[in-house]
């Protein structure tokens, strides 16, 4: 089992415990592969059986489960990372679903991005089985789930959260507990809000500089020199300038997470006056998109049209 130390570094120490990872995604699949290469067994599963069996060929030894009840049924933690809370409902209360299969003394993490209510749900439903639940989405996207260094985001008992830490260290680079269930799907919304308004505020900002002629670059030259920078902007900057949108946080996921985002204001009674514009502008450019692209897309909101800057007709 790996533990943190003192200093926040990951070690092992002792017998490691067995995993079923449902979903297998942009963000599943990389996780997968992390999991198996730390040393736990590892049983799959994915409503599309062939990317299963592409990992299981990738990873020797992995297993691929026909069912999410199958799947949770071999296993002492469970890891669930779906696309939206419709998803994980059905994955955990469906026909064959994996609350059925989920063994009294199991774990089950979920780090699916969904409404902090849904956390609390499947909490409830863990707990009348006799096994423990955690929220827990994580921040990294695609390429922190390839490299091992997704942030991670939980919510749940304290002594849960630290039974997970080894697992989740095998993943990722930070594991934060944050309060009870449904805080790691709270502090996520929020993170994400944040992220879509700096990637967007930069898509605005490249939009005014282009329209009076100069060349975005100069802008992103200035702005990492300033107080402007942010870490999400070193990423998606390069991906604006050039127009190429291949996703690693997909727009449909981060129009999704918004969605959740104000679902949860309206429920606390707090107003996200530039989370609610900032989504519609997403959904104008969701709406317009005919292929999976990249969140910082959103850019194309104010394409170039007939040699000025304005939104694209998307009627």
């Amino acid at each position: 089992m790996r533990v943190v130390s003192s200093q926040g570094v990951f070690v092992d120490q002792g017998k490691k415990e067995s995993v079923a990872l449902l979903g297998l995604g942009l963000m599943g699949r990389p996780m997968a592969l992390n999991v198996a290469r730390a040393g736990h067994a590892l049983v799959v599963w994915n409503r599309t059986r062939a990317r299963a069996e592409d990992l299981a060929a990738a990873a020797p030894g992995v297993r691929v489960a026909a069912t999410p009840q199958e799947a949770v049924a071999q296993a002492d933690v469970a890891l669930t990372i779906v696309s939206d809370p419709p998803a994980l409902e059905s994955v955990l209360w469906g026909a064959n679903g994996a609350l059925v299969g989920l063994r009294r003394g199991a774990l089950l993490i979920d780090s699916s991005t969904v409404s902090p209510a849904l956390a609390r749900r499947a909490a409830a439903a863990c707990r009348v089985r006799g096994a423990s639940f955690l929220d827990a989405p994580v921040t990294g996207g695609a390429w922190g789930a390839e490299q091992g260094e997704l942030v991670f985001m939980v919510g749940g008992d304290p002594a849960v959260a630290e039974r997970a830490r080894p697992l989740l260290g095998a993943m990722g680079k930070r594991v934060f507990h944050l309060g009870p269930h449904g805080a790691g799907q709270t502090i996520k919304l929020a993170i994400n809000l944040l992220l879509a308004l700096e990637v967007g505020a930069l898509a605005e900002a490249l939009a005014l500089v282009r329209a009076a002629g100069i060349a975005g670059e100069k802008l992103i030259e200035v702005m990492q020199s300033s107080m402007a920078r942010a870490a999400v902007l070193d990423i998606k900057a390069p991906l604006i300038l050039k127009d190429e949108y291949a996703p690693s946080f997909p727009l449909r996921l981060m129009h999704k997470d918004l969605g959740l985002a104000l679902d949860l204001a309206n429920q606390l009674g707090v107003p996200l006056p530039a989370t609610a514009a900032a989504r519609e502008t997403y959904n104008a450019v969701h709406v317009a998109a005919n292929e999976d692209v990249d969140y910082a897309a959103v850019a194309r909101f104010w394409k170039r049209e007939k040699g000025k800057e304005e939104p694209p007709n998307f009627s």
